[in-house]
């Protein structure tokens, strides 16, 4: 029985570190996609800037490919 629960406690404690790595990735690929957009489009808005530091790895990804082609920061995250 206890080392049943061992196993699951370990497994709760992975499964928490894994989605706390997740989490601070997309933190700082936020952070950093931000960044990019400042330096490119001025200040950006408090609504655009929770829009940003809310969306998921896919979405940041997809929006820092387009900030090299966009010309405004509504092309970037259509």
């Amino acid at each position: 029985m206890s080392t049943f629960a061992e196993r699951f406690r370990q497994e709760g404690r992975q499964e928490g570190m894994q989605q706390g790595m997740q989490q601070g990735m997309q933190r700082g690929e936020a952070q950093i996609l931000l960044r990019l957009l400042s330096r490119k489009f001025g200040e950006l808005s408090e609504e655009k800037r929770r829009l940003i530091e809310s969306a998921d790895s896919e979405s940041l990804l997809r929006w820092s490919e387009r900030i090299f082609s966009a010309n405004s920061l509504d092309e970037v995250l259509q």
